[in-house]
């Protein structure tokens, strides 16, 4: 029976590319999604993937999504917690509500993933958690202190939970992709992407499949004595 991995945020973008990525690597895979529904059909109709819709910032949402893939596919033993927004503003105009919207999902949402199902992982003295962190958690970055502040937060997440669950047969590491050409980045206008690419020493944006690989070896028993780290994939943009 193949392990089950849960990839938050897995039907669009670097979450995509993960779930596939475990799928194609012999994983059951479930993948939550926040809200669009024409999105996760599209990709479990491509994927035979099952989504599952919960707000990762919502404590009971999650646990009572989690029990649900448990209930479908059996117990999780792998994490990946991607899920993350956005809300951008220069720091003396950033609103209460922007801070809170992206400290919600991006940092307690790494909590409300991870919380529900550690229990299982220390008795059953298995499993693998992956956050999905950023190079702008590494290094901040100009109108993200809400941002920068909860992918800083998520490095500090794995590497206490990775002292805790050592012993039990857990690991906890984290990804920061650097730019990746994603729907989102790929939105952006030329100009901006061009400046982006400008800063980066490998001279393109990275692909999520790279990142994807990554998380693929990091759940892999070939990995198991590593814990604690964090693999930075932003193409020399950033060095930690």
């Amino acid at each position: 029976m193949s392990r089950v991995a849960l990839v938050t945020g897995g039907s669009r973008g670097i979450g995509a590319a993960i779930s596939k990525a475990l799928k194609d690597a012999g994983y059951t895979v479930a993948a939550s999604y926040a809200g669009n529904d024409e999105a996760a059909s599209k990709f479990t109709g491509e994927t035979g993937i099952k989504t599952y819709r919960w707000d990762v910032a919502d404590y009971e949402a999650s646990k009572a999504g989690i029990a649900q893939v448990e209930a479908d596919l059996g117990p999780i033993e792998i994490v990946v917690a991607n899920a993350g927004i956005t809300k951008d503003a220069p720091f003396h105009k950033m609103t209460p509500d922007q801070w809170k919207a992206v400290i919600d999902t991006n940092l307690t949402g790494v909590f409300n993933t991870i919380h529900p199902v550690w229990p299982g992982m220390r008795e059953r003295k298995f499993g693998r958690v992956v956050v999905i962190s950023s190079v702008n958690g590494q290094k901040g970055q100009f109108a993200q202190v809400n941002y920068a502040a909860t992918k800083a937060g998520d490095i500090g997440i794995v590497r206490s939970l990775a002292q805790e669950g050592a012993r039990a047969g857990i690991t906890a590491n984290a990804v920061c992709p650097g730019y990746i050409a994603t729907e989102m980045v790929m939105a952006v206008p030329e100009k901006v992407r061009e400046s982006i690419i400008a800063q980066i020493p490998a001279g393109r944006l990275g692909e999520p499949e790279e990142i994807a690989r990554c998380v693929t070896f990091l759940v892999s028993d070939d990995a198991s004595f590593i814990n604690g780290s964090t693999i930075s994939a932003n193409g020399a943009q950033f060095f930690s």
